[in-house]
């Protein structure tokens, strides 16, 4: 850093000290903002830091700005002028991918306009930008750099103006991702500290895009192209193949010119379409290197992307094989007509085929340049061969009639007008022609080498679309206008006069090739000799150099395609064992590893020697890639995601649609059995990929689409009203956050998966204001670790004053539509007596307002307590699976003095402090963005604490819902017609497979003289509603007194909550109750005498029946709201309950949930 120019102490500062600053500064820049000098936002809070640190022409011109996300307090004054610069300098934010070299301008809201590099109503600054000139100093004016919005307005802010840095993923070699000011910074009050850095949702860079970035960053120098070396050069080259001049002739001659044509103009119609939707999707965004693979990927996401990306660089591979092969045997003909055939034709087919892909390697690899520049030659030496044959076919030579060439000629142009098929059919002759329209991917595939990809894609293919395809229409109808189908060769086979029915379009010229005809010995004419253009052409060897051309310049092609795809598809670490060949070498960041796999993949096809079985495959891996290009552009406009918005107009998502339905169809023309296993690699590709789950965000179109058709169905759905059969218990969860009470999240998802909607409410209560920051970000990373956990169900955090508060909230708001919940789930208040007992007013009145707002009630008890989240370290408790190699914990708050079983906002005598909570403990790494499952951990820092036995207890109860439960019973006490949900949840309980095993038993309550009819009855309500049970047991013993000991027990359990007004004046027992609402009056005690013996009895029964079981469902006992108290109605749920299996106490909403009607 350069010592700082002199800037004023204090603010206080004359105005002469601050016009003699500029003044001297005035000869060195003309007045205007740079736009390339570090970015910043000012910090409002750092008012006295006026302070300014100018840097020097002179200066280095690498120094770099350093960046920071944590407030340094602001300069005071009188302080070191350089020391105030460098600590304002620490509040602002920039990412810096590439190299800035100007260092920062601290200006404060407080600074005179006309401090430091300020100047009326721009700003001036300076940078070195790396250019010809050698990283000299530019000046510049811009009315976009991140300083100007300082003075755009009239007045300091530092909320910025529109900028294209602020929307980058990864920076341009001159550019920078810059972060604007937050929402909090610019809204929150002052003596907030919101410097927190973070990206907007979907804009996190993945492993990849930060290696590009820093490629971007690093890359000097790089070779780009432009659309036509870059597009249109490639896929010339390579859609004109080595068909156009060894088979065009011979599918006319079968064909003929009118469906010669037709077979033209289908492949044509393909991809041209397929050219459209390659346009739309490049045109739809950045587009990086990986051609075929990025465009599907980022359109369909990861599974189609990774399952086409792998195939579509192995046909790459494969196909350079092919045109190696095809090259070698066209020597190989050479050698044998000069008799120069080294040992036999296959083995020499394979020694130079070795040779020649040697040779391309090291073209490859010297880098893109010496690539295009041998392209650009081969494109030169191709053009020559097609003009030369088109000269040559005005040119009527005497000699060559004989092979059936006599030159432009209406009689033979309608003879081969009509097709004449030999031992083949349209669709055969069409396979055959149609790899030589394939190619157009060429130019897309190098996107990443591309000076402006989202130009040159469309520009570039389409052209060469059009120019190759008029090209082979008028070879084809060339060929069929001045070639006849069959001739000998034979100077001497002349119409003789005896016979004067020659027919044929020969005859007219004096030839008669009848007898070969008849006899199949006929070696020239567009049926027989493949080499028929060089014999029109006006000079021979040039066509087989043309035919080198076409093979040697799609080879060189596809073995460049092939590594660029594939490195693409490592970057991404779609297949984790591959990511070897990722890497990239020199400032073209070449695959070189790539290069030599694709080596040897060729090279091992090309030892083969026989592609005859190969060449279909690859036009199938490539047409698969096609018809999802297709099927991406349909795709994405069937979401209708505003995302999706090429600025390439030219295409429609039906026209889109047929052509990805025309390759598939042309897939199973060319060769059926190659097309099923195309499509069965392709499968298994998808499903392996949509098993691992590739942690990536594309904003894919498939993630549009689902978003799309939930919205739809969701408002179809409030159309209808609910139905009786349709039923499903949507249960409002008070878990608080997820992972502190497993049990009844493991229960609840247990009758709800698959069935009916589960969301977990979580109220945050609390003195201090609420961070409603926080809570979003609590909010994705629980629904995250939901998801990770295999638990489908959503999280719901909400502030409120208190509990009640916000269980009405989540009563009223949760859901959408019909995926409203119907039934509110609690945990039982097992330390209801050892806190304040209005908090059992709270929970008494959740109840209470449940039944108000027409809700279900379900509440389960389990006696070792649910809340584990004031147990250390327990890694086990938290997850359902492993944790994944390779990933940091994100280790999640749990804020555990707000956690009761109740809910999670009252305090609960167990939580240990917030200091010794491993759960609260950070990984230093952890950026929060929550990108994996949260897990508690054991402190890495203090030693394990053994558990208490109690903990260890409660540790094993809350997993036990997640074994399965082995043969055991559901002992269903039915002793109230709720509408049926006492009987349904059991119901769908035991037909998930971890409860499948367990038997129903219903326990009914029943009049001694009757329990024979009791139990018909409801042995035959049962049967009609289609619920399987085993038993059926009727009590007839539920009034009779329960046991002295208990009721004295239960007297002893409420004596410290009894109002006992009787013992006092009136007006002071109603200021009691006013006061303490909770407490019970001796009147209620006794009116409910009866009801309270009945809880006491029914505990007793359930000892007795249902001591075993591995859960009890049981009808949840009503009181009347304002008539009985909190405390009365705790203690009859205590009584009840106690002492017993895991028991859930359900009461429906009295509506019918079952049916026996159909």
């Amino acid at each position: 850093m350069s010592a700082p120019s002199p800037a004023p102490s204090a603010p206080a500062e004359s105005a002469a000290a601050e016009n003699d600053f500029l003044a001297t500064d005035s000869g060195l820049r003309p007045p205007g903002p740079t736009p390339s000098q570090s970015r910043f936002q000012v910090d409002i809070v750092a008012e006295a830091a006026g302070a300014t640190d100018d840097k020097s022409p002179s200066s280095d011109a690498s120094t770099t700005v350093p960046s920071s996300d944590t407030a340094t307090p602001a300069a005071p004054p009188g302080a070191d002028p350089g020391a105030g610069g460098e600590e304002a300098k620490g509040r602002f934010r920039v990412v810096n991918f590439a190299d800035p070299s100007g260092a920062g301008s601290a200006a404060s809201p407080e600074a005179s306009p006309a401090e430091g590099l300020q100047n009326g109503d721009t700003v001036m600054s300076e940078t070195s930008l790396h250019s010809s000139t050698g990283g000299q100093h530019h000046y510049h004016y811009d009315t976009h750099t991140n300083t100007y919005y300082l003075r755009t307005f009239g007045h300091n802010t530092i909320d910025a103006v529109p900028n294209i840095d602020f929307y980058r993923q990864t920076a341009a070699p001159l550019g920078e991702k810059l972060v604007r000011p937050t929402l909090s910074e610019l809204h929150d009050e002052l003596d907030k500290e919101p410097f927190e850095d973070g990206f907007a949702n979907g804009d996190e860079l993945t492993p990849a895009e930060e290696a590009a970035a820093k490629e971007s960053a690093e890359s000097k120098g790089v070779v780009k192209f432009g659309w036509i070396k870059g597009v249109l050069v490639r896929c010339m080259l390579n859609i004109w193949g080595v068909m156009l001049f060894i088979r065009m002739s011979w599918i006319v001659g079968q064909a003929g010119i009118a469906l010669s044509c037709l077979i033209v103009a289908m492949a044509t119609v393909v991809t041209t379409i397929t050219g459209l939707s390659t346009s739309a999707i490049a045109t739809n965004g950045f587009v990086r290197g990986g051609g075929a693979y990025y465009l599907i990927s980022r359109s369909l996401g990861p599974e189609f992307g990774g399952s086409i990306g792998l195939i579509f660089a192995f046909a790459n591979a494969v196909a350079v094989a092919m045109y190696v092969v095809g090259f070698a045997e066209t020597v190989v003909e050479l050698l044998a007509g000069v008799d120069a055939i080294m040992t036999d034709e296959i083995n020499d087919i394979r020694i130079i085929g070795t040779i020649t892909v040697i040779l391309l390697l090291g073209i490859s690899v010297a880098g893109m340049e010496w690539e295009a520049k041998a392209q650009i030659f081969l494109l030169i030496v191709l053009i020559t061969a097609i003009i030369n044959y088109f000269i040559g076919t005005f040119i009527a030579v005497k000699s060559k009639e004989p092979m059936g060439f006599f030159g432009y000629d209406g009689s033979i142009m309608w003879e081969n007008m009509g097709p004449d098929f030999r031992g083949t059919t349209f669709f055969s002759v069409f396979s055959i022609f149609f790899p030589a329209a394939t190619g157009i991917l060429a130019g897309a595939n190098i996107s990443g080498d591309l000076a402006d990809p989202q130009l040159a894609i469309p520009r570039g293919t389409l052209l060469a679309i059009l120019v190759t395809g008029i090209v082979y229409l008028g070879v084809a109808v060339s060929t069929g206008s001045c070639i006849v189908r069959d001739a000998s060769g034979n100077m001497n086979d002349t119409v003789s006069a005896q016979f004067t029915n020659c027919t044929d379009a020969a005859c007219r010229f004096g030839y008669d090739f009848s007898s070969c005809k008849s006899q199949d010995s006929c070696k020239f004419g567009l049926h027989h000799d493949f080499q028929v253009m060089s014999v029109v052409s006006g000079f021979g060897p040039i066509i087989t150099a043309g035919i080198f051309s076409a093979t040697l310049s799609s080879a060189l092609a596809s073995l460049v395609s092939a590594p660029k795809v594939f490195q693409a598809l490592c970057k991404d670490n779609i297949y984790p064992g591959l990511s070897i060949f990722a890497k990239g070498y020199g400032k073209n960041n070449e695959p070189l590893r790539g290069y030599i796999l694709t080596f040897v993949i060729a090279l091992a096809f090309i030892l083969i020697a026989q592609l005859n079985v190969i060449a279909p495959i690859i036009s199938n891996f490539f047409l698969a890639s096609y018809a999802l290009i297709n099927f991406s552009v349909f795709h994405a406009s069937l979401a209708n995601s505003p995302g999706w918005r090429p600025s390439f107009k030219y295409y429609n998502m039906w026209v889109s649609l047929a052509g990805a339905i025309l390759c598939c169809g042309v897939m199973f023309v060319i060769n059926w059995w190659a097309a099923l296993l195309t499509n069965a690699i392709v499968l298994g590709l998808f499903i392996y990929v949509s098993y691992k789950k590739p942690d990536v965000n594309w904003g894919s179109s498939t993630q549009a689409l689902t978003y799309h058709e939930a919205l739809t169905h969701t408002l179809h759905l409030s159309g209808v009203e609910d139905h009786i059969k349709n039923f499903r218990p949507q249960c409002l969860v008070m878990t608080g956050y997820p992972n502190s009470r497993p049990a009844i999240l493991d229960l609840v998802h247990s009758f709800t998966k698959n069935v009916g909607l589960m969301i977990c409410g979580h109220i945050r209560t609390g003195y201090r204001r609420p961070n409603f920051k926080e809570l979003a970000t609590d909010q994705a990373r629980y629904q995250r670790w939901l998801l990770k956990n295999e638990t489908k169900a959503f999280y719901t955090p909400v502030f409120a004053e208190d509990i009640r508060q916000g269980t009405q909230y989540l009563l009223q708001a949760a859901g959408l539509g019909r995926l409203k919940p119907n039934t509110l789930v609690l945990g039982f208040k097992n330390d209801w007596r050892d806190g304040d007992m209005m908090n059992v007013e709270t929970y008494i009145s959740m109840i209470h307002d449940a039944f108000d707002f027409q809700f279900g009630a379900v509440i389960l008890r389990l006696k070792e307590g649910l809340d584990v989240s004031h147990i250390q370290g327990q890694d086990e408790l938290l997850s359902s699976q492993e944790k994944s190699s390779g990933m940091k914990d994100v280790i999640v708050s749990i804020d555990t003095s707000k956690d009761s079983d109740a809910d999670s906002s009252k305090p609960s005598s167990k939580a240990t402090s917030l200091q010794n909570s491993p759960a609260i403990q950070k990984d230093d790494d952890d950026d929060g963005k929550a990108t994996t499952q949260p897990l508690l951990k054991k402190d890495k820092k203090s030693p394990t604490v053994p558990l208490n036995v109690s903990d260890q207890r409660l540790l094993e109860a809350s997993q036990q819902f997640q074994k399965k439960q082995g043969k055991g019973t559901v002992d269903v006490w039915w002793l109230f017609d709720d509408g049926g949900l006492t009987l349904l949840i059991p119901y769908l309980l035991t037909n998930k497979k971890r409860w499948k095993d367990c038997k129903i038993r219903v326990f009914i309550g029943g009049k001694i003289n009757r329990i024979d009819h009791d139990r018909r009855a409801m042995a035959t309500l049962l049967s009609k509603f289609r619920i399987d049970f085993s038993d059926i047991t009727v009590l007839g013993d539920v009034n009779t007194k329960p046991k002295k000991e208990h009721v004295s027990a239960f007297e002893e359990m409420i004596e410290p909550y009894r109002l006992k007004e009787d013992d006092m004046e009136q007006e002071v027992a109603e200021r009691l109750k006013n006061s303490e609402p909770w407490r019970i009056t001796d009147n209620e005690l006794e009116l409910y005498r009866a009801k309270t013996n009945r809880q006491i009895r029914l505990n007793e029964l359930l000892q007795e029946h249902s001591s075993t079981a591995n859960l009890i469902v049981m009808s949840l006992p009503l009181a009347r709201k304002g008539t009985v108290s909190s405390a009365l109605y705790m203690a009859w749920l205590e009584a009840l309950s106690k002492d017993l299996p895991p028991i859930l106490l359900v009461r429906g909403n009295h509506q019918s949930v079952l049916t026996f009607y159909s």
